[in-house]
């Protein structure tokens, strides 16, 4: 038996939740409000939460949603969050690219939209030495040479691969998932280049977390 992977799981919440939401709406002669809606969706968070309907992988997503929805009301956005999820991890699974060539086409794009984009490089990975990028405020990306290479067994990604981006986050996931690529939230903590934040790229696109989402 196949172990379900947490995109698979993150995947059957947003596309259940999504479901529930139109079944519902069916049975109901009114149009709901955004409000309604999120009431909705929180109860029924609530209620799959309560008898185990997904797997523990996604547990703390749903945790944190029902506290979302719970705090903010409409605001928390549960049915464009889920449409958002179904869209970014639906348009991965259709994609024809191989993570090599995902990547390869996404520093040429980006190179070719005046970002400043450095790939022939290689640079210690000692998490207490930041390195400094000169640069005149134009966006920018880095990625070592040495991991470009050693995290790819041909075209397929075999370890998770580092980017670092100062930038338009949402600009660059954008275009990262237009060639078939899911990238991690950034983390300004993890990053080896000052001002740039770190995003990872996973084999088979299996990050261990939620993806960034595209608003």
């Amino acid at each position: 038996m196949q172990t379900q992977t947490y995109n698979q799981a993150i995947l059957d919440v947003a596309e259940a939740g999504i479901q529930a939401l139109q079944d519902s709406a069916e049975n109901q002669k009114a149009k709901r409000t955004p409000a309604q809606e999120s009431h909705f969706l929180c109860a029924w968070l609530v209620e799959s939460f309560r008898i185990k309907r997904f797997s523990k992988l996604v547990a703390d997503d749903l945790s944190a949603w029902i506290r979302m929805a719970r705090s903010q009301g409409a605001g928390a956005m549960l049915p464009q969050l889920f449409e958002r999820i179904a869209k970014q991890y639906r348009q991965v699974q259709q994609s024809e690219l191989s993570q090599h060539q995902g990547i390869t086409q996404l520093l040429a794009e980006l190179e070719s939209e005046d970002w400043f984009v450095i790939a022939d490089s290689a640079f210690s990975d000692d998490r207490g030495t930041k390195l400094k990028l000169a640069g005149n405020g134009q966006s920018s990306l880095v990625v070592c040479e040495l991991q470009l290479e050693s995290h790819f067994d041909g075209e397929k990604l075999v370890k998770s691969l580092p980017i670092y981006v100062r930038g338009d986050e949402n600009h660059f996931a954008e275009k990262a998932l237009e060639k078939g690529l899911l990238v991690s939230p950034g983390n300004k903590k993890t990053s080896m280049i000052k001002h740039h934040k770190t995003y990872l790229i996973a084999p088979n696109n299996q990050l261990k977390q939620l993806c960034f989402l595209i608003k």
